[in-house]
């Protein structure tokens, strides 16, 4: 059964005063170490005893002594204390300077584009950092799960959220390799894709996700279908490059197989766009040193640094969950 547990307030009330009386033996003494007068002091004995419930000193005009009770006290106390103050000073180093473990929660795709080169330079820069990448496409909760920050599609990031652009809004594109489109008319218009086979993406929420398109100022969403149901993009840009079928994804994503032949870009008339790709993290008032240093370290590197905004959704592209 749970029990209801309180700390009492005031707990630590007189422990370091204690400690400092045990130590000189003086209560003259432990003043002038605490910068206090000798009266609070010996009032912050006689609270702390009369909380305890004990004598912890035994007091004579010409020195001072530990009771049974004290010396006990002082075998517990003492250790604690030191833990106590040595716990404060690490906390309060991650405050001041960059240090410690910086995690980040982020899509597998975006590792090898954007994150591979900005790691490199950030731990130069910053050597007493750790970087943990957590690649996954679910949205994860960054405080639940102990992330410092996320990366993530603009659409994606809640609205109470801080961000700091990382791309240019982009297209999504579909592609088909010269092979498959060898067996098939390339897709002149969005109804054409029922004529084809469809690589498609399952949401982290467990459903698929639609095409999306723009026809004019209209937004529409094809139900496609076909061989191969993947998790990431990466997946399916391989798969349509190996002839397995047309694909959806982002266009930073299918501009290397494109630039080589690899891929085709289809329908772009009809592409819908993301705002792009940012950095999130829940608020500046929790940022340590940590994510401040990388935060403008992206800043630095990114084309377009921008300052720190909320971001609004507006475009939901074909990965929504």
């Amino acid at each position: 059964m749970k029990q209801n547990f309180t700390v009492r307030q005031g707990a630590l009330d007189g422990v370091e005063a204690f400690l400092s009386v045990a130590q000189h033996r003086s209560f003259r003494r432990a003043a002038a170490e605490l910068g206090v007068t000798p009266s609070a002091i010996s009032q912050a004995i006689r609270a702390l005893e009369a909380r305890v419930g004990v004598a912890l000193f035994l007091r004579t005009t010409r020195s001072v002594g530990l009771t049974e009770a004290g010396e006990r006290f002082l075998s517990r106390a003492k250790p604690a204390f030191e833990e106590l103050v040595a716990a404060t000073a690490v906390a309060r180093d991650l405050g001041q300077r960059p240090a410690g473990l910086l995690r980040l929660s982020v899509p597998r795709a975006v590792v090898p584009i954007l994150l591979e080169p900005l790691i490199a330079s950030f731990n130069q820069a910053y050597p007493e950092v750790e970087v943990e990448i957590a690649a996954s496409e679910e949205l994860v909760d960054l405080a639940a799960e102990g992330f410092d920050a996320g990366i993530r599609l603009g659409e994606f990031i809640a609205a109470d959220m801080v961000a700091v652009r990382l791309t240019q809004p982009f297209p999504f594109v579909v592609v088909g390799s010269p092979d498959y489109l060898r067996l098939r008319p390339p897709p002149e218009r969005i109804d054409d894709l029922r004529q084809h086979a469809c690589l498609r993406m399952r949401r982290s929420s467990g459903s698929i996700a639609p095409w999306s398109f723009v026809d004019g100022n209209k937004a529409v969403e094809a139900i496609v279908a076909g061989p191969l149901i993947a998790h990431d993009y990466p997946t399916l840009i391989g798969a349509a490059i190996r002839g397995l079928g047309l694909a959806q994804v982002p266009g930073p994503l299918a501009k290397a197989p494109i630039d080589d032949g690899r891929l085709q870009a289809l329908l772009t008339p009809f592409a819908v766009s993301t705002p792009g790709v940012f950095l999130y993290y829940p608020g500046k008032r929790q940022v340590l040193p940590k994510l401040r240093a990388f935060i403008e370290h992206v800043k630095y590197q990114s084309a377009d640094g921008r300052r720190d905004r909320p971001i609004a959704p507006k475009v939901r592209g074909p990965d929504s969950s």
